[in-house]
């Protein structure tokens, strides 16, 4: 699944990327690496303003909710959809259908299995700096206090062959979009036949993945930081 990501450029490019502008009063900085199980805020480009940037929180709180606190629970479920099953989970069927967007990356961080030790990896593209995971999201309201929470999930699909020998248990992926029809995915409807073509692997041959150090996942030092993408060879490992 996807768990850990990065978003590591300024935000004047990526409105220069998405030909869109980052919503007044928001500001982020680059994030090198972010684990979806801390919630951080993300930027997004939504069916609902497709030319603006916004900040929205990764773990999707779904829209029939009842409490804040169910809710917030609830979201560690929620950092990924199976695109598979996306139709008929009660949490996500009906943002595929009404709420979806486009989620920005830099790269992501997968782990391989090895004589039952974990290896990290940082997966990038190779023709594209900044590429985009397709997401669905949702804007849902506390009752008692009127908050707004603007959550988004990423979906996945099967690995590639690169991916599958990533991450190699599961092997799972990002749906990753091709850019020359990556608006076509926050378009306000679709056919059920475009679905399909979006769900599809991403091409290998335009991905690049090095395994990097354990910083990733160190206690005492902070991983979000531009060391964590370097590569880092452990002689043990056959190159993926």
């Amino acid at each position: 699944m996807c768990y850990h990501n990065s978003i590591a450029v300024e935000p004047i490019k990526l409105e220069k990327r998405y030909d869109a502008h980052l919503e007044e009063g928001e500001s982020f900085s680059p994030i090198f690496h972010a684990s979806g199980f801390s919630f951080p805020q993300w930027p997004v480009i939504t069916v609902d303003k497709p030319d603006t940037i916004q900040l929205f929180n990764w773990g999707l709180i779904p829209h029939w909710t009842k409490t804040r606190e169910d809710g917030l629970d609830f979201r560690k479920n929620t950092l990924n959809a199976v695109s598979e099953t996306a139709f008929e989970k009660p949490s996500f069927k009906y943002s595929i259908k009404q709420k979806r967007c486009l989620i920005p990356s830099t790269g992501f961080f997968e782990w391989q299995d090895y004589n039952k030790k974990k290896y990290p990896y940082f997966i990038t593209l190779k023709e594209q700096k900044i590429f985009s995971m397709a997401g669905l999201y949702q804007n849902w309201t506390d009752k008692e206090t009127g908050e707004v929470f603007n959550t988004f999930s990423i979906l996945t699909t099967k690995a590639n062959p690169l991916m599958e020998r990533v991450h190699n248990l599961k092997k799972r992926m990002p749906v990753i979009l091709n850019p020359a029809n990556e608006k076509d995915w926050i378009l306000p409807a679709l056919k059920d036949e475009d679905y399909q073509g979006v769900f599809l692997p991403f091409n290998e041959d335009l991905m690049h993945a090095h395994t990097i150090s354990k910083l990733i996942t160190s206690r005492v030092e902070n991983p979000n930081v531009p060391e964590v993408q370097e590569e880092f060879i452990y002689e043990e490992l056959d190159p993926a």
